[in-house]
């Protein structure tokens, strides 16, 4: 054989090999597909999901479905390509999801914390709505502070000069909203007990913020316990879908009005509603578990219509209450405040 055969032969052979190597080496890309939905309301592997113990609950006629995103991390090219033709798969950069300051094993403890977190805001966002308010209380009262002798550890406060304290951000607020040496008029309670005193406030050792000398605490009582029991989700994405969740469980009324109603979005202890990623990947697998309307958070609202999936209705939400509001008008044949691009 001719020396220019052999080395055509050769060349063809190393291109070969480097495009199969190239074909399984990993690409600093994820790829980001529907992932699996779940009705809050029910059950998942058998277990109930949010499981309430010392109190009554109601059956739901309808669901109320959290939705989630799944996330490949070891891409190769074939994947990558058929990610990028597919309609409802994504792929992005592997750093959106893994930064590169940070492991998997990291980013996965992260997100398992923002999942306990959210399941704790829904708790807190959930009682309220039911009537079971925060309560700021006095952790310690500071030796020598402005409150020593009048007021007690665990009083709980209720308002300052009128103004009714529903957390300890806003008592921090009115007690520094006038100058160091004022009078305040705190009102608590004690022992279930109401009280009021006026305080004078005085500076802290290294500053002249007004200060009341007082450590402070929330609570917020209830008769009853309340779990939610979900493995294998991370992030804190459902917890919109886990307030709504609580909130139907404990009321007589059914949110759902005999719907399959799905959503997403973060929650805080104020019950604002968070924007979240993935909203593409979840509209599909909402459409795909047969929901009739999709909640949406406020800032989330311009990648949802461009990612619209036709049959499903979307529903624009900033607050646990725009979703009820929006809930009970779509139960009751309206249309809920749709997603607008601004």
């Amino acid at each position: 054989m001719r020396r220019r055969g052999v080395t055509v032969i050769l060349g063809a052979l190393i291109t070969a090999l480097l495009a199969a190597g190239v074909m399984v080496a990993p690409l600093p890309y994820v790829v980001l597909t529907p992932g699996p939905t779940v009705n809050t309301l029910g059950s998942s592997q058998g277990t109930e999901v949010i499981q309430v113990t010392g109190a009554g609950t109601t059956p739901s006629s309808g669901q109320l479905r959290l939705t989630t995103v799944n996330v490949q991390s070891k891409v190769e090219l074939v994947q990558a390509v058929q990610g990028w033709l597919s309609g409802e798969d994504a792929v992005v950069p592997r750093e959106l999801v893994y930064p590169p300051d940070r492991s998997e094993k990291q980013v996965q403890e992260q997100n398992a914390q923002e999942w306990r977190q959210s399941q704790t805001s829904a708790e807190t966002v959930a009682l309220r709505e039911l009537g079971y308010p925060v309560q700021t209380y006095v952790r310690k009262v500071t030796a020598g502070g402005a409150a020593e002798g009048v007021l007690r550890a665990d009083d709980v406060i209720t308002s300052v000069d009128g103004a009714a304290v529903t957390g300890p951000t806003q008592l921090t607020e009115l007690v520094r909203a006038k100058p160091v040496g004022s009078a305040l008029t705190v009102n608590y309670t004690r022992d279930g007990k109401a009280g009021s005193s006026v305080i004078t406030t005085r500076a802290g050792k290294d500053d002249r913020t007004p200060r009341l000398g007082i450590e402070i605490g929330t609570k917020q009582p209830h008769p009853f316990t309340i779990k939610i029991d979900l493995d294998k989700i991370g992030g804190p994405s459902a917890g919109l879908m886990f307030t709504l969740g609580i909130i139907d469980k404990m009321r007589a009324e059914d949110l759902t009005g005999g719907k399959v109603i799905a959503g997403t979005g973060t929650i805080d202890d104020e019950g604002n509603v968070g924007a979240i990623g993935g909203i593409p990947q979840k509209l599909v697998g909402a459409k795909d578990a047969g929901a009739k309307l999709f909640l949406v958070p406020k800032d989330n609202c311009a990648e949802a219509l461009r990612n619209a999936v036709p049959g499903l209705p979307m529903a624009k939400v900033a607050t646990v209450d725009d979703a009820l509001t929006a809930l009970k008008t779509f139960t009751s044949g309206g249309t809920p405040t749709p997603c607008s691009a601004s």
